[in-house]
């Protein structure tokens, strides 16, 4: 079956959407009192990390985006910016940076798996490109911080969101038949409510086996 036609993310939200992946990585710099190189690095890793391991690691259809295109170092920068002129001040904007995060979370899944199907992949192996692509900046950026991933731990849907993203999108396209624009409009919201929803009630997932207690005794 061949891939179906290409779906091409608008530049605007695809810009968007890095730039708040590198807002994460930045703050993250500086509550651990990085320098300006480390805030820079953790911001630009985080921002397009996605993107680099699906172009470069799965894909391999020559240079990443990132590296032709100066408009994603400039958002990260710009992230960088902000990270440091509002890292007192932040906090009290982490809801709406959440719910814009959940809108890019969708979208990545979407042209991940469409980028893959448009390699000749086939399609687990897209979905599984299209989670990575939405979620592999942060858990770099977690894994340099050496931090446990949020991928990983108990809690709000976020890995699910994308893989439910990634799923929908495959099946609209090459099961029912619907044009890849508009399925990825649909993959975007319908992954963007899904994260709403698990922020706004905290959905969380439970641990397979809950850890002993630790003992106070002497």
């Amino acid at each position: 079956m061949p891939p179906p036609e290409s779906f091409t993310l608008p530049i605007y939200l695809d810009l968007g959407a890095t730039f708040l992946f590198a807002l994460t990585g930045g703050l993250a710099a500086v509550r651990r009192g990085y320098d300006v190189v480390g805030l820079l690095a953790l911001a630009l890793v985080t921002g397009v990390g996605g993107g680099l391991l699906r172009d470069g690691l799965f894909i391999q259809a020559g240079p990443p985006v990132v590296a032709t295109d100066a408009r994603y170092v400039y958002v990260v920068m710009a992230a960088c910016v902000v990270a440091a002129v509002m890292r007192d001040r932040v906090g009290r904007f982490e809801l709406i940076f959440s719910l814009i995060d959940a809108l890019g979370l969708g979208a990545y899944a979407a042209v991940g798996v469409q980028k893959s199907l448009d390699a000749g992949l086939s399609a687990p192996a897209a979905i599984l490109v299209g989670v990575v692509n939405a979620c592999g900046g942060g858990v770099a950026r977690d894994i340099l911080t050496r931090e446990e991933p949020l991928l990983f731990k108990p809690g709000e849907f976020y890995a699910l969101a994308a893989s439910l993203g990634a799923c929908l999108y495959a099946m609209l396209v090459m099961k029912a038949g619907v044009a890849p624009a508009a399925a990825a409009w649909a993959t975007i919201g319908a992954t963007f409510v899904f994260r709403s929803l698990a922020i706004r009630f905290h959905w969380q997932t439970s641990p397979l086996q809950r850890r002993p207690a630790k003992s106070t005794s002497p």
